[in-house]
């Protein structure tokens, strides 16, 4: 194993602070770009196409790829891109609406159930939890995910690291909301995506290239049939959880409520997913090599941390860079994400006319953006282990929210869709969920929730049927 002198660590963290900086800047010059608490919460029209699917990878690719995606390819090879094909087919699907969701001027997700099912507070507020346990969720994983490799390259503890990339998110977040974070995420995107690539080649090329990789790895790995090696069963367990997560994730949806033009809202997913495999090309690449030059590690997902040890003191300033770009551009986006559920739903302060009311939203959104990362330090620090707990609570996200919204879309023209229905199909979704995951059953217990969220709607549709001469025609998609 390399020693790393200290001036060599000294540098990691000057390079990582370097990394900080840069997007500070980028932040502040971009936020000339945002006008008013519009553009601070929600970047309304004004993100061009190449802006988005960047931005989308850059929001998308985090700490979990550089830590559970790498174990996931250690462990079980190519089946990595499974996992990856499960989100892009999220995208997919999520594209099939994206145009009517570019057209209708939405900002969070809860929007669109209010939008479909009728504007009622109740509803607003339940949504909003709803949508803001991923973002949130996330923040928190970031942050742990960044304290432990950058404490494995330079021996800092978590109590001082979590709060400095709590600091750089909070300079993403707070000059221009949601506009200067898809900017800076745009310029840190396109450097993630050529140090993913580059890391990739390195790391190959450091296991002995790709001889060395088919000599010392089981053969049932990298050959082909290695997407399936993880097995049929964690497949499906993968996509079950990961779809409706996808199909529910609020940053996702913002970037498409803030795509320039509606023509190109379908396309922007799409392209999105497609870079979503360069992560699978990464944490292939990081997790075959390391399992050829370390094949007995106990914990799969230690497979990153174990390389950032091995690595030459040049190429570990690199990854350090590398891993503070990665890391704090998804946290900012998230940080961003749930200070808009928090100001526009649990609260209703969004004020789109007054001009000093609109400074004072943009002032209060800085407090909150600084409380909620405050508060994602402290459960970072104290008790990450509450992530487990975290990620679980994904599947309520998605329990609550996927009928209203897809289900809610196709029936909206046909049926009279009330609060009523929207407040009893975010209740069965959150009860069917916890009842499943109670009782322990073999079916993920997200498809429960879902599962009793649409029959709800179905019931509530078949009951108030809409006449033909009173279909609705909604702004912006003759199909909607």
């Amino acid at each position: 194993m390399p020693h790393h002198s200290t001036s060599q660590i000294a540098a990691t963290v000057l390079a990582g602070l370097l990394i900080i900086a840069i997007g500070a800047v980028l932040s502040a010059h971009f936020a000339r770009r945002a006008k008013g608490a519009a553009d601070w919460l929600s970047a309304p029209a004004s993100l061009p196409l190449g802006v988005v699917v960047i931005t989308q990878f850059a929001t998308a690719v985090g700490g979990g790829v550089l830590v559970a995606h790498v174990g996931v390819a250690y462990a079980s090879g190519w089946s990595i891109f499974a996992y990856e094909l499960c989100v892009v087919l999220g995208f997919v699907v999520l594209s099939l609406i994206a145009p009517w969701l570019r057209a209708q001027g939405f900002a969070t997700v809860p929007d669109v159930v209010t939008r479909l099912f009728g504007r009622n507070r109740a509803v607003a507020v339940i949504a909003g939890l709803c949508a803001l346990i991923v973002p949130f969720g996330w923040l928190v994983t970031q942050f742990v995910a960044f304290a432990r490799l950058f404490g494995q390259l330079t021996g800092l503890p978590p109590s001082v690291l979590v709060p400095v990339i709590a600091v750089a998110a909070l300079t993403f977040v707070l000059p221009g909301g949601l506009t200067s974070v898809a900017w800076t995420d745009f310029i840190f995107g396109i450097f993630k995506i050529v140090m993913a690539l580059g890391f990739a080649a390195y790391a190959v090329h450091f296991a002995g290239g790709w001889h060395g990789i088919t000599t010392h790895v089981p053969a049932e790995l990298w050959r082909p049939e290695g997407f399936f090696a993880v097995g049929g069963a964690q497949i499906w367990l993968w996509a079950a959880a990961i779809l409706p997560g996808t199909l529910t994730n609020q940053v996702y949806y913002q970037r498409v409520f803030a795509t320039k033009n509606v023509r190109d809202a379908r396309r922007g997913l799409i392209l999105s997913g497609l870079t979503i495999l360069i992560a699978g090309v990464y944490a292939s690449a990081i997790g075959l090599s390391v399992r050829a030059l370390n094949p007995g590690l106990a914990h799969p997902e230690g497979a990153a941390g174990w390389l950032v040890t091995q690595l030459p003191a040049g190429i570990m300033v690199i990854y350090g860079a590398f891993l503070v770009a990665t890391i704090v551009s998804t946290a900012g986006a998230a940080l961003q994400s749930v200070v808009t559920s928090i100001v526009r739903d649990l609260y209703g302060a969004a004020d789109k006319n007054g001009t000093d009311s609109g400074r004072r939203l943009v002032t209060g959104s800085r407090l909150c953006s600084t409380a909620v990362a405050t508060l994602a330090v402290a459960l970072a620090i104290a008790v990450p282990q509450a992530l487990t707990w975290l990620v679980a609570s994904y599947a309520y996200s998605a329990s609550a929210l996927a009928a209203p919204i897809f289900l809610g879309y196709l029936l909206h023209r046909r049926a009279r869709l009330t609060p009523a229905a929207a407040l009893a199909a975010l209740t069965a979704g959150l009860v069917g969920c916890g009842t499943a995951q109670a009782l322990n059953t073999n079916v993920p217990y997200v498809l429960y929730g879902i599962a009793a969220s649409a029959l709800v709607i179905t019931t509530f549709a078949a009951r108030t049927p809409r006449p033909a001469h009173l279909e609705p025609k909604p702004k912006g998609s003759p199909e909607a």
